[in-house]
């Protein structure tokens, strides 16, 4: 087995499609991604039966682009890796049906990716020296949870959301606001002209030894404070629900590190690429003396050069899966 390894990366587990190309673990030959935002936004979020047929449209078109642009064929890729979960399961199915065609074709390996691994694993795209213990904030549309990194394969969740994820606070929060769908970047730019403090929303949850989160009241009191004020600023109120969700987030996984003994924190999912997000664990990080991680923007959201990265360690681990392998819609982050 040549353990420098070229590898072909696929993700589709939700609406965007993408492949990569990476090479010795660190050098990104290609990657690509097809967002299909555009045609969920009508729908306010992400219709599956949509997302599977996008995906059957454009996967093979972008794994020919990404291999042109890598200047390669199938015959110089050591493995291809794809999301077998979490996600949606008819989206799974396409990646995972053509990862293992072109495994079986080409007689390569091939890598069942956990998705929530991919994500952690894109802070080591941008940070190659990064070494564990730490703790992980994974913030994305379905996700909220704490997790301690022991070692490379060595996760436990000490903190998760007992209803809605950071991410659907976003989007709903958004809807009741009248903003576009994704509602993360929405209420983003949205708050760049509001007051963060003009309107106080819960946050709950917030004792220092509770790491679990809950939004679902936050997005009901926002809903009852727009009836009950209906030309209130939506500049305001974007601000102030996003200092919610954020400062909760900032205050929670500060605590987990500061119990665990550890201060090195690293952030991942969609909702990382939040920019008051950054900009507050930033500011928290240097007021403690701890160092805070996040992948470049580009790669918080869904893409195919996480899941490369996350297969290529598996690749170098021997950690090899057979045509069996199923898509597990549920799948855990503890679970590689």
């Amino acid at each position: 087995m040549n353990k420098k390894g070229i590898i072909l990366g696929i993700e589709s587990s939700c609406d965007d499609t993408g492949v990569a190309i990476l090479k010795n673990g660190t050098e990104l030959l290609s990657n690509k991604l097809a967002s299909q935002i555009d045609f969920h936004r009508e729908f306010g979020g992400v219709v599956p039966e949509i997302a599977s047929r996008k995906h059957l449209e454009i996967i093979n078109l972008l794994i020919d682009r990404a291999l042109k642009e890598a200047g390669m064929g199938f015959k110089d890729i050591d493995a291809v890796a794809a999301t077998k979960g979490p996600g949606l399961i008819g989206a799974l199915l396409v990646g995972i049906c053509v990862s293992k065609t072109i495994s079986f074709t080409y007689d390569i390996p091939f890598i069942g990716v956990n998705h929530l691994m991919g994500h952690i694993y894109a802070n080591f795209l941008t940070y190659p020296e990064l070494k564990p213990p730490f703790i992980i904030m994974l913030v994305s549309g379905g996700h909220t949870e704490i997790i301690l990194m022991k070692d490379y394969a060595d996760y436990e969740v000490i903190g998760s959301t007992l209803d809605d994820a950071a991410g659907e606070a976003f989007d709903k929060g958004a809807r009741v606001l009248g903003l576009n769908y994704p509602g993360g970047p929405s209420i983003q730019k949205e708050s760049q002209n509001g007051d963060e403090l003009s309107i106080r929303f819960p946050q709950a949850l917030k004792g220092k030894n509770n790491f679990n989160f809950s939004f679902s009241g936050l997005k009901t009191s926002l809903l009852y404070y727009m009836k009950e004020n209906p030309d209130a600023s939506i500049c305001n109120a974007a601000a102030s629900y996003q200092y919610a969700v954020v400062n909760v987030i900032v205050e929670k996984v500060f605590n987990a590190a500061r119990k665990n003994g550890i201060n090195k924190i690293l952030f991942a999912g969609g909702v990382a690429a939040n920019n008051n997000l950054r900009i507050k664990a930033e500011e928290k990080a240097k007021k403690w003396g701890y160092r805070v991680y996040f992948p470049a923007v580009s790669e918080c959201t869904d893409n195919a050069a996480m899941i490369a990265k996350a297969g290529w360690y598996k690749y170098q681990n021997n950690l090899i899966e057979g045509l069996d392998c199923n898509v597990y819609p549920s799948l855990s982050v503890s679970e590689l």
